[in-house]
């Protein structure tokens, strides 16, 4: 009976070794795209409109391809952490959806995706400039794709990735950044539009970066090309961090003879540096700065993100991505 016994065990044993070995023989591997919008994100829960806009955008073009949010801010996420954590929050703020009151890393996002069987990616910023943060997730792809397996090349992580541009462009030969920073200049033509009614110029807020060299040209190229289109309205931008800055902006104008202008942030969104930066009565925002100094500012606090248009840049640049890199998007 023991003998019995042994044999039944050695036979299941053996029976069940050859149905995995036939199971991961007859693995079939399906490519699976996603894709991920790094945003910078935002505290400002009005602010939040112009974010969900440009999902709503790429999903409407890509309605078979699941889209995901990150913040790349990290001071920004903790401060979502800390609300979700608070029950009370949630239930005084049902609108907010639940992926940005728990929202993720870029890098966590990719890999829920990752867990969740997509091997394809498309990581589109919605950044305005090729700052530091575009530079970072530069560096993830490449570590991304990096990964391997002892097994067969089929069981890596992920198949392919791609990086979209950001909304001014960024370098490389195939998608020239003055075709990117035409197209901005053409999406803006409703803020034109304002300061035309308004017989002013405009001066745009850009977020700016005090340790990335260069990144203010794309700025300056921008404001003289929309004075080139727009030759009525002359537009001057300037950023909160490094340069072109206030100063600069005040200069432009002088030059111009300029005395009224529309003060709007050149932002995705208009949040926590549009409300108090830019246009508190705070004696240092921009709008006490310009007041001060003899400029009469009518204040427009709208995201880039509201627009339509601007968000459909970044719906163009997902479809660059994809293609260049061999990627299907449903």
């Amino acid at each position: 009976m023991k003998l019995k016994a042994c044999f039944f065990m050695v036979f299941m044993v053996f029976f069940l070794g050859m149905g995995n070995a036939f199971a991961s023989g007859a693995y079939k591997v399906e490519h699976r795209s996603a894709i991920v919008l790094a945003m910078f994100g935002t505290t400002v829960e009005p602010a939040l409109k112009s974010l969900l806009n440009i999902r709503a955008q790429v999903e409407a073009e890509y309605p078979g391809t699941p889209v995901r949010m990150a913040f790349t801010s990290n001071i920004i996420r903790k401060k979502w952490q800390h609300r979700a954590e608070n029950g009370e929050y949630a239930k005084a703020h049902p609108g907010i959806p639940l992926d940005i009151l728990h929202v993720k890393t870029p890098l966590a996002t990719i890999a829920d995706l990752q867990n969740e069987g997509y091997d394809t990616i498309v990581i589109q910023p919605t950044h305005i400039s090729m700052g530091e943060e575009f530079l970072d997730l530069h560096t993830y792809v490449d570590g991304l794709l990096a990964m391997g397996t002892l097994k067969k090349v089929k069981y890596k992580p992920f198949y392919k990735i791609a990086l979209g541009r950001p909304a001014l462009g960024t370098y490389g030969l195939k998608h020239p950044y003055a075709e990117d920073i035409k197209r901005v200049a053409e999406v803006v033509a409703p803020d034109v539009e304002i300061a035309r009614r308004e017989k002013a110029g405009i001066v745009y807020m850009g977020h700016g970066n005090e340790f990335f060299p260069g990144n203010g040209g794309a700025y300056l190229e921008l404001a003289a090309v929309m004075r080139r289109m727009y030759p009525d309205v002359v537009t001057a931008i300037g950023n909160v961090e490094g340069f072109p800055g206030l100063a600069d902006v005040m200069e432009t104008l002088r030059l111009y003879g300029v005395k009224k202008v529309v003060l709007k942030p050149f932002m995705v969104v208009a949040g926590d540096h549009s409300m108090n930066d830019m246009a508190s009565d705070e004696k240092d925002s921009w709008k006490s700065i310009l007041q001060r100094n003899g400029f009469e500012v009518v204040v427009v606090s709208k995201g880039l993100g509201e627009n339509d248009a601007f968000a459909k840049i970044f719906v163009s640049h997902i479809g660059d991505a994809a293609a260049d890199a061999g990627i299907v998007l449903k």
